[in-house]
């Protein structure tokens, strides 16, 4: 057998609370000052009998469609109410701070600039660990430890953390929809790729099949790395079929002076 279901009795707008709309003002002047505060709209009761809050036009600049809300309280057998709480309240067309996102989502690609220290996750899947001189046993021979340790360092591997299988694939993928990649228009008008450029410099391990750095200073991709398909008008071969022409020494200097002429 289903239950009835009760009514909750709404609460009773208290005569002192609700008259107290002056001294609602002042507590909202007080925090604002008295320019911000425009007409009363309402006074609403709330949760218990003797709480009351009073509604007042924001003339804030920038709030907009905003609203003051203080809330005042009367004691039980007491003769004035007095205010419990002052607050700036959003109407339901008013504009509002986009919802907050954790800075570790809000970082875009580009962001660390001079000054901005961006921690790697110590899970970051593009990282794996590398390999230093420390994996060398304990007991192995001084001579063996210095050649190990060279060799490392010509590898590159020196290092606690390198790029791992997916770090690499992530960033390939990444340069190859970017400007420097081989599907924008300046290298469909190129007279070649850069993989057959004289300024063209590969890059180590697996990211040199593919990728290399600019280093034509005429170029707008100097200094960037570059797919072995990408092109510019810069390229080496496109040679000038004539160089400029030297001019010879003048026979006689018109410009210098080396004696005194006049005393």
């Amino acid at each position: 057998m289903a239950t009835p279901k009760t009514k909750s009795k709404a609460p009773k707008l208290d005569e002192i609370a609700a008259a107290a709309i002056d001294l609602a003002r002042e507590a909202a002047e007080d925090v604002s000052g008295a320019d911000a505060v425009g007409e009363h709209v309402a006074a609403i009761a709330i949760s218990s009998d003797r709480v009351v809050t009073h509604y007042f036009e924001s003339q804030l600049d920038g709030y907009a469609d905003w609203q003051w809300a203080v809330t005042v309280v009367r004691a039980s057998r007491a003769k004035v109410a007095t205010v419990n709480e002052v607050s700036l309240l959003p109407k339901d067309e008013a504009l509002l701070a986009p919802s907050w996102v954790p800075w570790e989502e809000r970082i875009q690609p580009g962001d660390i600039g001079p000054g901005l220290l961006m921690a790697t996750p110590d899970n970051d899947p593009r990282l794996e660990p590398g390999f230093s001189a420390t994996d060398l046993p304990a007991d192995a021979d001084t001579t063996e430890w210095v050649q190990l340790r060279s060799t490392v360092a010509e590898l590159g591997l020196g290092r606690e953390r390198v790029l791992s299988r997916y770090g690499r694939d992530e960033a390939a993928e990444r340069w190859l929809q970017s400007d420097p990649g081989p599907m924008d228009d300046a290298s469909r008008e190129a007279p070649g790729n850069c993989g057959t450029c004289g300024y063209f410099v590969a890059l180590r391990g697996s990211l040199g099949t593919l990728y290399g750095a600019c280093t034509n200073q005429y170029s707008h991709s100097d200094g960037k790395v570059v797919h072995l398909d990408h092109g510019c008008g810069g390229h080496s071969d496109v040679v000038e079929s004539s160089r400029a022409r030297e001019l010879p020494a003048p026979a006689f200097d018109t410009m210098g002076v080396d004696e005194v002429l006049f005393d």
